[in-house]
């Protein structure tokens, strides 16, 4: 007999939580959401105010069959999902679906897994809030109408398979816009001017013009005017200053700096953050609070006076800048600040470390600053002065555990190194020796393509989304296709430096690269021809203003000022019309082509496309006597921008780029990417290697890595005992069995090169055929519009790539405008 029965999230938090509670308190998970929409058109009754449908995940039938007959012998059934609108909507699932009643249900919540938290939780139950869970509904049913209405409007007039979302289409159009601002944005260049001094006693001062002169004229006329001068120190002075810390984390500023200082991806941040979370070392990571409780504040102001000094610890209350925020929630911090390891893996440690300074420094002293500005005059140029500043830290406050980092877009270095180094002893009047002096051109920077983190920062600042939707929104415009993080290049460009050489100026032409870029968000043509059809049909939905008002209307709903029915219902009308509207757009009108040009030898026309893999180019017409020829566009090519001589040179593929064993290595790019053919064989390139500049030296080193790659694979082989079918091979997850055709997991304990033929067959004929895909096979999956923005997806296999084919020679571009024709 259970006496009670409490129902958590996931079984890592049942496994802490277990361990504080006493023996009359069985722990059990629920495994997050138990009920959801279904995948069809019949989820809402639209007519009867959006009533929504619920039913029970298939995966989780099992587990609501346990948890029934728990919930029936228990006396008090404790609800303990997360303390946040998506929690609540789980306890309020699990209520109706275990029919439990008022009497015997209690609703808990506490935002750190602590013997403390958890306790005090049971002392003070409360009723589930239906406003909260009438939130997360409202959020539910709006973005499931958006997805079900609108992606077939995109399915019908671009491609198919495309998905369009409340928040993840305006997430796509930052990414679209800011890459259009890039290829827009007009470089302009001036000259920097530098001068290194000798200051005495083996120091060097650096100092440079205020201003940057626009010309090179004007850069080789002030050095020219230099020739001969004195320098000697007119001004120094010296002004204390303070910098403060920044505020401890909240799911965004987290997200951010785990990118900036660890390389971590947003989703690789809240994932690792939840098992911080469950293990009870950090408090809950969802949160757009900078709120510390005094119990916090106590812990805190303790283990930096016993760590640094009672000089380091100052007490501070944060508000949150974000009109919805909650305040009675907290910021992310440990949970024991004295706790200086937590984590099983190197992963988990690094994110706490970061988590326990930023919160340790967020209640500690200013660091004191003397900045020191020394004004240099030029006897030969009354009026101009160079300028050196310095800083010295003279008390390192909360600089002492942590300094906040910086996104290039800010403009400033990392905090870390944007102190300038002090200056070495100075005095007014003092005669400085010139060493150099030189004005190097210097170019204007287009603005920062996004990082996962700064497209977050830029969200929040918009009000779009909240802090349990960043992460699935950014996963779900990568995983549809709308936006690639990639690492890419940089491009050379020549530069001119001017140095003053006694009386005369000397010009040198230089070499840098500019426009690398690690990390960052790319938008695809698909993205770029979706964005502008919303924009141009449906621009209610791609508006940050509305999209963000939705937001502050789901608020209002979680404080109960406004009913989630009426909120729906004044979306609802003006959408649906826009979408009958969107219906009668002709396909012709979608920027999914583009005449390019006529091929100067042939007169050709020649057009781009976006077809079904992709954006690509066509020479010649279907209809005329010779077949058309395809190409697909590189990376970083968009249709919109697309020259006649970008087009001109995506036709040299196929190209043999050499011979290897007296057969061609050919070049080219196919469905799965660009690749070499070799002896009727594919090879894979790599994302750094081209397929129009391959080498032929590259060429054989990709050949000679995939066939000792394929050596290494096969562990066994029964082909002398006639079974060819039958193998044992290495695959990425480790050792399993191929036979027939069917992947065959080997069970724990058995050696793989111990393996006999009868039991591999043996272990194939108890494997489960897969079932086929298809009508009369395995159910389809549900279309892409029917994920909602703020629901986490659910974790797949990754899919296994399939082996490029002959026919990758030929864009499969072709086959979807055959059929399409």
């Amino acid at each position: 007999m259970v006496k009670n029965l409490v129902i958590v999230e996931s079984p890592a938090k049942a496994k802490t939580i277990e361990g504080y509670l006493g023996k009359d308190f069985v722990v059990k998970s629920s495994f997050g959401h138990v009920r959801d929409l279904p995948k069809d058109n019949n989820a809402i009754d639209i007519k009867n105010g959006f009533k929504p449908t619920y039913v029970v995940s298939p995966d989780k039938r099992d587990i609501i069959s346990q948890l029934k007959k728990l919930a029936k012998e228990a006396e008090v059934v404790w609800l303990a999902s997360d303390d946040d609108r998506e929690g609540e909507a789980i306890s309020w699932h699990l209520a109706e679906t275990l029919d439990l009643t008022n009497e015997k249900t209690r609703r808990i919540v506490f935002r750190e897994i602590t013997k403390n938290a958890i306790l005090n939780a049971i002392d003070s139950p409360r009723e589930i809030d239906l406003n909260l869970v009438n939130a997360q509904q409202a959020r539910r049913v709006l973005d499931r109408l958006v997805g079900f209405e609108l992606s077939p409007v995109l399915w019908k007039k671009v491609k198919t398979g495309l998905s369009a979302g409340r928040v993840q289409s305006v997430a796509v159009r930052l990414v679209v816009d800011r890459e259009r601002e890039i290829n827009g944005f007009k470089t302009a260049s001036a000259y920097r001017v530098v001068a290194r001094f000798d200051a005495g006693n083996g120091a060097v001062l650096e100092a440079e013009l205020p201003q940057r002169l626009k010309t090179r004229e004007e850069a080789e006329a002030f050095l020219a005017a230099c020739a001969g001068a004195t320098y000697s120190i007119e001004n120094l002075e010296k002004k204390p200053s303070r910098r403060s810390p920044a505020a401890p984390f909240t799911t965004s500023t987290l997200q951010q700096e785990a990118s900036r200082k660890l390389g971590f991806s947003v989703a690789q941040t809240m994932s690792v953050a939840q098992r911080l979370y469950e293990a009870g070392k950090i408090s809950y990571m969802r949160t757009d609070s900078v709120n510390l409780s005094q119990e916090a504040l106590l812990g805190a102001k303790h283990e930096i006076e016993s760590s640094y000094g009672a000089d380091y610890a100052q007490t501070r209350q944060y508000k949150t800048k974000a009109a919805s925020a909650q305040e009675a929630h907290e910021a992310i911090r440990p949970t024991d600040f004295s706790l200086l390891k937590a984590g099983t893996d190197s992963t988990e440690q690094r994110l706490y470390d970061l988590i326990r300074k930023r919160a340790l420094a967020s209640q500690m002293a200013d660091a004191q600053v003397e900045r020191t500005t020394a004004t240099i005059g030029i006897s030969t140029q009354p009026g101009a002065t160079l300028t050196a500043v310095g800083e010295v830290i003279t008390f390192e406050g909360f600089l002492k555990a942590y300094a906040e980092s910086r996104d290039e877009e800010d403009g400033q270095e990392n905090a870390e190194s944007s102190f300038s180094r002090g200056l070495p002893p100075l005095s007014v009047g003092q005669q400085l020796p010139l060493q150099r002096l030189s004005a190097t051109e210097r170019y204007s920077q287009p603005p920062a393509r996004y990082t996962e983190a700064s497209l977050v920062k830029k969200m929040e600042e918009m009000g779009i989304g909240r802090p349990s939707t960043y992460a699935p929104t950014i996963s779900t415009i990568q995983k549809r296709g709308y936006v690639e993080k990639d690492t890419r290049e940089g491009k050379e460009r020549k530069f001119h430096q001017l140095t003053l050489e006694g009386s005369e100026v000397k010009t040198e032409v230089k070499t840098e690269t500019y426009g690398a870029d690690k990390a960052k968000l790319f938008p695809t043509d698909t993205a770029m021809v979706v964005n502008d059809f919303l924009v141009e049909h449906f621009p209610v939905i791609v508006d940050f203003q509305f999209t963000a008002k939705v937001e502050d209307e789901f608020d209002r709903i979680a404080d109960g000022l406004e009913s989630w029915e009426e909120m729906i219902s004044g979306f609802y009308g003006t959408f649906h019309e826009t979408v009958e509207r969107g219906k009668e757009v002709e396909r012709a009108d979608v920027g999914t082509t583009r005449e390019i040009g006529v091929h100067p030898e042939t007169g050709d026309k020649i057009i781009a496309r976006l077809g079904r893999f992709g954006p690509y180019v066509q020479l010649g017409e279907a209809e005329g006597e010779t077949k058309p020829a395809y190409a697909n566009l590189r990376k970083g090519q968009f249709i919109e921008n697309l020259t006649l001589e970008d087009a001109l040179e995506l036709f040299k593929l196929p190209r043999v780029v050499g011979q290897y064993e007296d057969k061609d290595m050919t070049a080219a790019i196919g469905r799965f990417g660009p690749y070499i053919r070799h002896d009727s064989k594919f090879y894979s390139l790599d994302k750094t290697q081209d397929p129009h500049t391959v080498t032929a030296e590259e060429a054989v080193t990709v050949i000679l890595a995939k066939r000792k790659q394929e050596a290494e694979k096969l562990i066994k082989s029964f082909e002398s005992e006639g079974r060819a079918d039958v193998q044992v091979v290495n695959g990425k997850y480790g050792p399993y069995i191929v036979a027939a055709g069917k992947n065959v997991k080997i069970p724990k304990g058995e050696e793989p090169v111990e393996l006999t033929l009868e039991r591999c067959i043996e272990l194939a004929d108890a494997t489960p055929d897969k079932p086929a895909r298809g009508r009369f096979g395995a159910r389809k999956a549900a279309p892409a519009a029917a994920a909602a923005d703020g629901a986490e997806p659910k974790k797949k296999a990754p899919a296994k790539k399939k082996p490029a084919a002959k026919t990758a020679a030929k864009p499969a571009a072709k086959k979807a405008e055959a059929k399409k024709k």
